[in-house]
């Protein structure tokens, strides 16, 4: 027969194994959530509708011959490339002659003059095109842009990709000295085609450190230590939010006979954090 000290220790125990699992639950003994949430857009406007304009802004045209990468179509703000369409926005990239001079159209967009943030963790839910010469991005951009030029403005590329590498993202960093094919990057290979569902490309961006993430997985991470002169890391100012697809340019490559159009990215949101403090 057990003693009845012993018993009770016994009959307790499920009740303190209760006890101590309601307190991990409470907020004093959960770990705190290190973000808030600062700036979003839920894409949640009625069908065939357009971009909330306090939020977004268009690119129109060819950049001047190619957004300074040899791209070959032209950007719009027309419902055909842009559109909100069951809770996501659709960019949806076009083989067609437009205005008699360009053979492909899409959309770009940005948060220029609207939202523009040092520092914080970015997100987007995105199910991305596929096919030889696509190149669908997220990505951030300085807002010194025009008064300083790039890449002394930095870049950060948070998703990029070639649209014939169906498992393959990249992450990079452009800045003085370490722009373009030298940018400051890694890859991340998914063992999923990235074009068949929804994933989530995520960024988070400190002082001193900048850490991609793919479906909440990290893949990278950069730090001003992986420049030969800390001086050229540019990354402690504002920047704002850039979505599009190109078509052709020098990553990519052109179109050819294997690709498929038209073709479509779908953005279920994009979520912007700070620190808490």
């Amino acid at each position: 027969m057990l003693k009845k000290s012993r018993l009770y220790s016994i009959l307790a125990m499920p009740v303190l194994l209760i006890a101590v699992f309601m307190l991990s639950l409470s907020p004093a003994g959960a770990a705190e959530n290190p973000w808030k949430l600062a700036w979003s857009d839920e894409f949640d406007g009625p069908d065939n509708s357009s971009l909330d304009n306090s939020k977004w802004t268009f690119e129109i045209g060819d950049g001047y011959g190619g957004w300074g990468n040899g791209e070959l179509q032209y950007y719009t703000d027309r419902l055909e490339n842009a559109r909100i369409e069951k809770g996501s926005l659709v960019i949806t990239v076009l083989k067609e002659t437009y205005e008699e001079f360009w053979d492909y159209t899409s959309a770009r967009i940005k948060t220029a003059g609207k939202f523009e943030q040092t520092y914080g963790r970015f997100e987007a839910r995105i199910k991305i095109p596929y096919s030889q010469g696509l190149w669908p991005a997220f990505w951030l951009l300085g807002t010194n842009f025009e008064e300083v030029g790039w890449p002394k403005c930095g870049e950060i590329d948070i998703m990029e990709n070639s649209g014939k590498e169906f498992h393959k993202i990249s992450g990079t960093l452009h800045g003085p000295g370490y722009s373009g094919s030298l940018g400051l990057g890694g890859s991340y290979i998914a063992d999923v085609k990235l074009a068949d569902d929804y994933h989530v490309y995520a960024l988070e961006w400190e002082k001193d450190a900048i850490r991609w993430y793919f479906d909440d997985k990290l893949y990278l991470t950069k730090t001003p230590n992986d420049l030969v002169d800390k001086d050229r890391w540019v990354f402690d100012h504002p920047f704002f939010i850039i979505l599009n697809v190109a078509v052709g340019g020098y990553y990519p490559g052109k179109p050819d006979e294997t690709t498929v159009l038209p073709q479509q990215m779908l953005v279920d949101y994009v979520r912007v954090y700070s620190r808490n403090k």
